[in-house]
């Protein structure tokens, strides 16, 4: 496996690779590997003849100083793992490497970026098109593996790269929860051991919800969540959203979509954790 920390050293390192007729797929990362993330290396990894793992803690798309500031970061534990699960390559530039030079590109994703997390973090999505469009240039992969847990940002992906017109393959690749429901994310590692225990009540409100939702309205299932998740002490709900699992804007009725995903952010103490799952997906 090597490391590499430059543009130029990886598309030299690709074009070798590409030259031999072989298929390349990319896993971008923020580093703070769980089993989460390492689903998706293992996806890239069966599909594909290179592997590339970039770890970058992308400074465009926090709204919060402190949040980028905290991120775990530990790449030499980072690249055991990845070593382990046969990467070739892991991209792991500095800052002054990916922006030599403000970014001043503007995406238009409405309405996609106008719900959900859109109004809690201004911003955020254009911070992430703009790292994962310039991940996308430097290593030009076959295809690129996305968490559904980040669901709207799987969404806004998917846009982007039909507005720049890539040919990248973009596979969304199912949550990974931990034994006892908790959705995996480089965050948990910051939450005390209590509120790791209350951070339980998201998954299992929501999975919950998907039994009350057989029996009851789409109205009234939003308020279950709601309610369940208010009553908790510690958290701050920041929405619970039932939307259209392709456009993400909110639904009314069970039979407005064929395709529905209850979406939640909210704050565990200081930590804000995020959440969905599917009420209606085609077959």
């Amino acid at each position: 496996m090597k490391v590499i920390n430059t543009i130029s050293e990886l598309r030299a390192e690709l074009s070798l690779h590409r030259a031999d007729g072989k298929t390349i797929g990319l896993v971008p990362t923020m580093g703070a590997l769980h089993n989460g993330h390492l689903s998706l290396v293992h996806r890239c990894v069966a599909g594909n003849d290179i592997t590339v793992v970039s770890i970058f803690v992308n400074p465009t798309q926090f709204n919060d100083k402190n949040d980028l500031a905290n991120y775990p970061r530990n790449l030499s534990a980072d690249c055991a793992l990845l070593e382990q699960a046969d990467v070739d390559i892991v991209f792991a530039p500095e800052v002054s490497e990916m922006y030599p030079e403000p970014d001043n590109r503007v995406f238009d994703f409405h309405p996609l970026d106008s719900v959900m997390e859109g109004p809690f973090r201004p911003g955020h999505f254009n911070g992430v098109a703009q790292i994962v469009s310039k991940l996308f240039y430097a290593v030009e992969p076959d295809a690129a593996y996305f968490g559904e847990k980040d669901f709207q940002q799987l969404a806004i992906i998917r846009n982007m790269v039909q507005q720049l017109n890539l040919k990248i393959n973009i596979v969304g690749c199912p949550i990974v929860r931990e034994p006892d429901g908790l959705a995996m994310s480089s965050r948990n590692m910051l939450l005390t051991a209590e509120e790791r225990e209350r951070a339980l009540i998201i998954s299992r409100t929501l999975f919950d919800s998907l039994r009350f939702a057989a029996d009851n309205t789409l109205d009234d299932t939003k308020s279950y969540v709601e309610d369940k998740i208010n009553a908790v002490n510690g958290f701050r709900l920041e929405y619970f959203s039932i939307v259209n699992g392709y456009t993400l804007q909110p639904v009314s009725n069970w039979d407005d979509a064929d395709y529905i995903v209850g979406c939640i952010a909210l704050f565990c103490g200081n930590i804000r954790l995020i959440d969905n799952i599917k009420y209606k997906e085609v077959e």
